[in-house]
């Protein structure tokens, strides 16, 4: 094989292995407001036209106070991503705010889309992830420090003080997604059978039913 067919070759495949790797394309215009109400399927939101567009497309000031936290986990999670601020549409970043009550935990859970930075606004966190190694990785964080979880991997925040903290949390997806694992687990619609979570966990069908329980969702 000559020197350009081997070249060639290389170069193809390394095309065709950086299209598999690739997250995000670059954006190929200025803006794509998303258009939440358009039944075009796509990954991602369809554009809206352009000259429908405002200023409010790109604007939301739910992160400036603290939530209402009103939940047995003591915490609350102010997303301002896409659905929010439909001008992140293909834009690859998205915020939220976390607010938590003293004791207050963020449960173990991933972000299958993103990899999160939190930056704590006011008080003191204990954080930490879990590798695939099954190590966790932990750290006390206070007020005007960061903490970084790694993209997909188990991770929780919890306020072990007894004043409020708050965090801002930024992704680099403009709609992250978030699997609590409890609730994955034990409220799936249709749910998971009982035999494989009480394999997994090694309890019984009883135990199950009481979890099931607890974490279904409040009635109004």
């Amino acid at each position: 094989m000559s020197e350009f067919n081997v070249f060639t070759t290389y170069l193809l495949n390394f095309i065709a292995i950086s299209a598999v790797l690739a997250v995000d394309p670059d954006t190929l215009q200025d803006l794509c407001v998303a258009d939440t109400s358009s039944g075009v399927k796509l990954n991602g939101f369809a554009c809206k036209e352009s000259a429908n567009v405002t200023a409010e497309d790109f604007f939301f000031a739910g992160l400036a106070n603290p939530g209402k936290v009103n939940n047995s986990v003591g915490s609350l999670v102010t997303g301002a991503n896409v659905e929010k601020i439909p001008g992140l549409n293909t834009l690859g970043v998205s915020l939220a705010r976390i607010d938590y009550e003293a004791g207050g935990l963020n449960p173990p859970h991933t972000h299958p889309r993103a990899t999160e930075v939190i930056f704590v606004l006011e008080g003191e966190l204990d954080v930490g992830f879990i590798t695939t190694a099954n190590k966790l990785i932990s750290k006390t964080v206070k007020k005007g420090e960061i903490f970084v979880f790694p993209k997909a991997l188990v991770h929780f925040q919890k306020n072990n003080g007894d004043k409020v903290a708050a965090v801002i949390s930024a992704f680099n997806s403009q709609l992250p997604g978030t699997q609590s694992l409890a609730i994955t687990l034990f409220t799936a619609t249709p749910a998971v059978p009982d035999n494989v979570l009480t394999k997994a966990f090694q309890i019984g069908t009883k135990e199950i039913e009481k979890i099931k329980s607890r974490l279904a969702p409040k009635k109004t």
